[in-house]
């Protein structure tokens, strides 16, 4: 993870002044366009963004209507064939796709909100409250999060992506508020905070204009993690049958091609594209931000 930079205008360690934002912001851009890294895991995830967002625009029928013959292959008619009823795959990808950046914006976008508040209130505050805090954290972190997950959805009669994401959320905050309190804690004795607290403002004031600005690039970074990891744990509750009860994730194109021997009848297509498609999101998302990390980071920008 990069370094926390110290507040606009202050000294560095070396007592020289440190760059304005307006520098620090041109100097991150001339490195982010010029880091190959950063640039093929952004691209590939904003292809797929939008072959989820503007494909199903395109398609007449939805994905679990049976459209063509059973079972074929790839064609210049249906371009990833047809499952054993029917069904375009191609449709299901295209649907999947955009199911499973939902289940990755709500489950990360959760789980980040969760952390973060979590983290910057127990390493702001310190005390009694960082004890407490950091005491629930521990709880939720040594909780088997799968099986309460699996357990959770089991009963659940209806499942949606929403539904899905929040639980997934509600689970995978702890290592996101032991980072963030972590540098919190560092950050909330530097002086600035310090003049900030004695001229009265309130809590989240601080927290919000002083502390959580000078680690943006590390709360990018912890997003971008947790929204890959909802994706993963989304596709493995897909994959065991406790996905959305009327819907389609690339998750649940693997249970069916699975459940209907797909891979014993030789029909590649219909559980490749899902797998290739996971495989690409989560791969991608862990491309970029290594490619960010070596942005924000001036040391890793020298190797």
């Amino acid at each position: 993870m990069s370094e926390i930079a110290g507040a606009p205008g202050t000294a560095d360690a070396a007592g020289g002044p440190e760059p304005t934002t307006e520098r620090k912001t041109s100097e991150v851009l001339h490195f982010a366009v010029r880091n190959p890294k950063l640039l093929i895991g952004l691209g590939i995830v904003l292809s797929l963004l939008l072959l989820g967002i503007i494909g199903p625009l395109f398609i007449e029928h939805g994905p679990n209507e049976y459209v063509g013959p059973k079972s074929q292959p790839p064609s210049g008619e249906y371009w990833l064939g047809t499952t054993s009823f029917g069904q375009d795959i191609w449709a299901q990808f295209v649907f999947g796709l955009r199911a499973t950046f939902l289940i990755g914006v709500f489950g990360g976008g959760v789980a980040f909100v969760i952390g973060t508040t979590v983290g910057f209130v127990a390493g702001y505050k310190g005390g009694i409250v960082d004890e407490i805090l950091n005491m629930l954290t521990n709880v939720v972190l040594v909780l088997p999060a799968l099986v309460v997950l699996i357990v959770i959805t089991a009963y659940l009669e209806v499942r949606g992506v929403f539904i899905q994401g929040v639980f997934i959320g509600l689970t995978s905050w702890p290592w996101a508020a032991r980072a963030v309190r972590s540098q919190a804690l560092s950050l909330s004795t530097r002086d600035y905070v310090d003049l900030a607290r004695l001229s009265g403002r309130r809590t989240w004031r601080i927290i919000t204009t002083e502390i959580a600005p000078n680690m943006s690039s590390y709360l990018v970074m912890s997003f971008i993690l947790l929204f890959g990891g909802s994706i993963l744990i989304a596709a493995g509750l897909d994959f065991i049958g406790l996905g959305p009860t009327n819907g389609v994730s690339l998750g649940l194109m693997l249970e069916s091609a699975m459940k209907w021997s797909s891979l014993y009848l030789g029909m590649w297509w219909w559980f490749i594209p899902p797998g290739l498609g996971i495989t690409a999101i989560v791969g991608s998302l862990y491309i970029l931000n290594v490619g960010l990390d070596e942005v924000f980071n001036p040391k890793l920008r020298e190797l």
